[in-house]
């Protein structure tokens, strides 16, 4: 038996539970949860006990079908609270035969990580970015090499602490103990990126129910990061208002006739939708197509503007790799492609073992990209066996949770 890794991925609209069993390096998948999310907003916590509920129907499914008692798992985390900062830290190295060791590394990213935090918020991720070992630079890893004097560059991610307690708190109350939190778009890249497209420079936004998350890769590491609260809960709203329609109709509408590209729409091609007050109304499918390409242009131009403001434009030979629910509306990366002026697909996670039909989507980047964050470098929660056993504890969770 080898190690299992419990993957959880709370998101503003599904929550998906995910077991992996790593042996000798090789993933595969043997548990399969998905619940509807409640009491999520943007990525957020606002209602403890309906979030709560809804994690406990996934993860009783996760545990059913992988037989085993779960205990921690890595937990993803989105909303506008989180954000990204790089800096550097500097140590001398002690002489000694074996050159740069680990201690030193570590020395220097706790060096890295010494920047002003205010008490409300907390350090998720510390990423080396690149290393300078006396006056030479671009090193990828020191450890063997010699010098007196090492530099890390690292990318900082910060967040709310209130909000992750808010979410280890759901978590808790269904028997689960938080390991380790990782970003929607770090963990989406694990599960979709090539290694060409890290090391040339891209850019993964994770689009999803509430948020629109980044990260982009160079030289095959991450440099900077960012949460948009605007997603495709954002769409459909927009579809909702414009046909008075109720919200799970404009999803289904969404779904169904979604477009992005109104200029390729027959300007004849109509559906029926039964909005508010019953009556039955036409609507064009190119009408529909305007409605959804100015909130996707939207979510792109916000995207530009951070490339703009962050310097990183000349950094994208690979473009951008979408994934997320929302990154399956047609014609999304025709969007991107006009807006940033760079290469642009829509990405499935790659190279799935086990229980992966449902998987194979867009919608489930994150979900498996969490399992495969284990697999890294950059991980700092080291899994440990679970019991064979399931279902012990999942009545009693639900019945503490449900109201009397």
């Amino acid at each position: 038996m080898g190690d299992i890794i419990f993957g959880l991925d709370i998101g503003t609209t599904k929550i998906c539970a995910l077991v992996g069993e790593v042996y000798e390096q090789q993933l595969q998948i043997i548990g399969l949860g998905i619940s509807k999310s409640r009491g999520m907003h943007k990525g957020m916590v606002v209602d403890v006990n309906e979030a709560s509920l809804a994690l406990a129907e996934a993860i009783e499914q996760a545990e059913q079908t992988s037989g085993y008692d779960l205990s921690q798992a890595v937990i993803s985390m989105a909303g506008e609270h989180i954000s990204g900062t790089n800096n550097k830290g500097v140590v001398a190295v002690n002489r000694n035969n074996n050159g740069i060791t680990r201690q030193d590394i570590e020395h220097a990213l706790d060096v890295a990580q010494a920047i002003p935090i205010p008490h409300n918020r907390q350090i998720v991720h510390l990423i080396p970015r690149s290393y300078t070992l006396d006056n030479q630079n671009g090193i990828r890893n020191p450890i063997g090499m010699h010098g007196y004097r090492l530099e890390v560059e690292a990318h900082i991610v910060t967040a709310a602490s209130p909000a992750l307690k808010n979410l280890g708190q759901c978590v808790d109350n269904v028997g689960i103990k938080p390991a380790e939190f990782v970003l929607n778009a770090i963990a989406s890249a694990e599960a979709v990126l090539e290694p060409t497209e890290r090391e040339m420079g891209v850019i993964v936004a994770d689009i999803g129910g509430g948020t629109t998350d980044i990260a982009l890769y160079v030289d095959g590491k991450v440099w900077h990061t960012k949460v948009f609260p605007v997603g495709g809960y954002h769409i459909t709203n927009d579809i909702a208002i414009g046909l008075r329609a109720p919200h799970d109709v404009a999803e289904q509408v969404k779904i169904q006739y979604g477009d992005c590209r109104p200029d390729q729409i027959d300007p004849e091609n109509i559906f029926n939708v039964e909005p508010f007050g019953g009556e039955t109304i036409q609507v064009g499918r190119q009408d529909l197509a305007q409605v959804i390409e100015a909130r996707v242009e939207e979510i792109f131009q916000l995207i530009l503007q951070e490339i703009k403001r962050t310097d990183y434009g000349g950094m994208l030979p690979a473009g951008i790799v979408l994934t997320g629910g929302s990154s399956q509306l047609r014609g999304i990366g025709d969007v991107a492609e006009r807006v940033l002026n760079v290469p642009a697909r829509v990405a499935s996670p790659k190279n799935l073992i086990g229980m992966v039909d449902q998987l194979h989507s867009p919608a489930f980047a994150t979900s498996v990209g969490l399992v495969n964050w284990m697999m890294s470098d950059n991980h700092t929660y080291r899994p440990r066996p679970a019991q064979k056993e399931w279902g012990k504890r999942m009545g009693s969770i639900f019945k503490a949770l449900l109201p009397d």
